[in-house]
């Protein structure tokens, strides 16, 4: 049987501590001749990381009160998860959608891009790149950015309706966790528009107060961020979900993970639910 992209990484990070260098860089090179688009798009990424990074150690400006290159490198990080996870789900459809994939994949990179080009200018200029209407270089960034989130949304859309059509390569736990993974991915993207309707993402206080150490996300108010993080990250759980039920407990993996799956979304409706409250999923002093 042929070993799923998901299935290659699995194997690479659960290899001996001295292979395991190795073992991840046989991964990353099978993702590559799979998906060079995404493949190279996370790379990319893994680089404006390392320079948020150097960057966040000699410039010391503050945005909306945290750091200024705080955003651009999570956003790189982010990013970096989303097209590699992408690249390794789809390469596990049929030889026939393909084609599609190869589309969508160069709509999701240069969405990406065009984000990433934006959120590194307004951080070099010492501003938000997020709900920043305060000049028109400011709107028009900001209306950039939101047209090719619409695009990535759509080529999600796409991608999702892929691997509803098209038989998945693998487990039935793994198909159910990839098709259902997308499903909650797109509607935690969907969810990141109440904070665009807002022009903000905290509930019941102004952005940049008082977070969570690293996550930032608020401990005095409602805070959108924490139930849009958790529906994205559906896409890495429910298909690694699927995939370790379908060999944990094969006969019932499908139902396993639908059950799973109905879980994890109860959980990121809670925590929409409690931000639209105006709690904190932390209170802090």
């Amino acid at each position: 049987m042929k070993t799923t992209l998901l299935q290659t990484s699995l194997l690479a990070t659960a290899a001996p501590a001295e292979s395991a260098f190795s073992s991840v860089g046989t991964a990353l090179r099978v993702l590559h001749r799979a998906n060079p688009v995404l493949s190279w798009t996370g790379w990319v990424n893994v680089a404006l990381a390392l320079l948020a990074l150097g960057l966040l150690l000699v410039d010391h400006r503050l945005v909306t009160g945290a750091p200024a290159w705080v955003k651009p490198l999570k956003f790189a990080l982010s990013i970096t998860a989303f097209a590699w996870t992408l690249g390794w789900l789809l390469a596990d459809l049929p030889p026939t959608a393909q084609r599609a994939v190869q589309l969508l994949s160069w709509g999701v990179a240069v969405s990406m891009a065009v984000e990433q080009a934006v959120i590194f200018t307004q951080a070099a200029r010492g501003t938000s790149s997020h709900y920043n209407a305060t000049s028109a270089l400011n709107g028009v960034l900001f209306g950039l950015m939101g047209v090719f989130i619409l695009v990535n949304t759509l080529m999600t859309v796409w991608a999702l309706l892929l691997v509803w059509r098209h038989p998945l390569h693998g487990p039935v736990g793994y198909v159910w966790g990839v098709r259902l993974g997308l499903l909650l991915f797109l509607i935690g993207s969907v969810l990141g528009g109440m904070m665009i309707h807002n022009q903000q993402h905290t509930v019941g206080a102004p952005d940049g107060g008082p977070g969570l150490p690293g996550l930032g996300w608020s401990t005095r108010a409602g805070d959108l961020r924490i139930a849009h993080f958790l529906g994205m990250h559906a896409l890495q759980a429910l298909p690694l979900l699927g995939w370790a039920l379908s060999h944990w407990a094969p006969r019932w993996a499908a139902p396993l993970t639908w059950t799973g799956a109905a879980l994890y979304a109860g959980a990121v409706a809670g925590l929409f639910a409690l931000a639209l409250a105006g709690r904190p999923l932390w209170a802090g002093q």
